[in-house]
């Protein structure tokens, strides 16, 4: 008998002693998109707010290459200039891949924000179009002429028509000009202000639109042969990958920057949009 309870004494305190030794290892918390990046293999998620055309469309061409280094593109698009850049600054969104410095800088100036900008991508040359002349000099007295209604854009519009004799501003506005900033209007050109996107759409109501090309590719325009005006090559108005201050260094987020200024996206702007898009890089 007293065997016995010798035995089951040792037996228990063998399970005592093994419960003891095993304490189970805790289980690494998931990182968190865009803050740190992959680690220890493990896949992070980028969520990114891109209008339509080119934007997405230069995103999805990534998104294998970023899988095969731990990162995980989701991508949400967009048909505004507002929303993608509220979203990233209240942490719905990553990034966001639509918009140029000038209007950043704004937006920014605007709404109080601190968005950054990662890298430059690409240049949409802006252009001019009609579906009633096919010509600029062709304007007729009292024309009316179609502008995007956000400050930078609005400006940009104005100082292209300048470049091209259409109207005259007052001297030093440069791209902050304001229709109330024109000098000379020889022709009494009408000026409707309208939401860029919307712009396409009231191109049979105007005599001529002035486009971001983004939504100029969107109603199937070719800025390079429809245009009847567009910038040149040497725009500085590049499109921007923008974060936040809290994020935009991260090793996620780098690795996206990386890929958005490789040789293969290059290429790709090069050979799908033939002008149309530039590559900033």
């Amino acid at each position: 008998m007293k065997k016995l309870v010798v035995s089951v004494l040792s037996t228990v305190l063998a399970f005592s002693l093994a419960a003891c030794g095993s304490k189970p290892e805790a289980t690494p918390a998931p990182a968190e998109g865009g803050a740190q990046g992959s680690q220890g293999g493990q896949e992070v998620t980028l969520n990114i707010g891109a209008t339509p055309v080119p934007h997405a469309e230069i995103l999805k061409y990534i998104q294998p290459k970023l899988k095969d280094q731990g990162v995980n593109l989701e991508i949400k698009e967009f048909t505004d200039y507002v929303q993608p850049n509220v979203q990233v600054n209240e942490k719905q969104l990553d990034a966001n891949f639509f918009q140029h410095k000038p209007y950043l800088e704004q937006f920014n100036k605007d709404q109080g924000m601190d968005l950054q900008p990662v890298v430059a991508v690409h240049i949409e040359p802006f252009g001019g179009y009609s579906k009633k002349i096919k010509k600029i000099d062709e304007l007729a007295d009292g024309a009316t002429i179609a502008l995007p209604n956000d400050p930078t854009n609005n400006g940009r519009a104005l100082a292209l028509l300048e470049k091209n004799g259409v109207i005259k501003l007052k001297e030093g506005v440069g791209i902050s000009g304001t229709v109330k900033d024109i000098v000379e209007n020889k022709k009494n050109l009408k000026f409707k202000e309208v939401e860029a996107a919307m712009l396409p759409r009231v191109l049979e109501e105007v005599d001529l639109a002035l486009i971001n090309t983004n939504y100029a590719l969107e109603a199937k325009l070719v800025p390079t042969t429809d245009a009847l005006i567009l910038e040149d090559k040497e725009s500085p108005y590049a499109n921007y990958l923008v974060a936040r201050p809290d994020n935009k260094d991260s090793e996620a987020m780098q690795k996206l920057a990386k890929e958005l200024n490789s040789p293969e996206v290059k290429q790709f702007i090069e050979e799908k949009y033939k002008g149309a898009i530039v590559p900033a890089f």
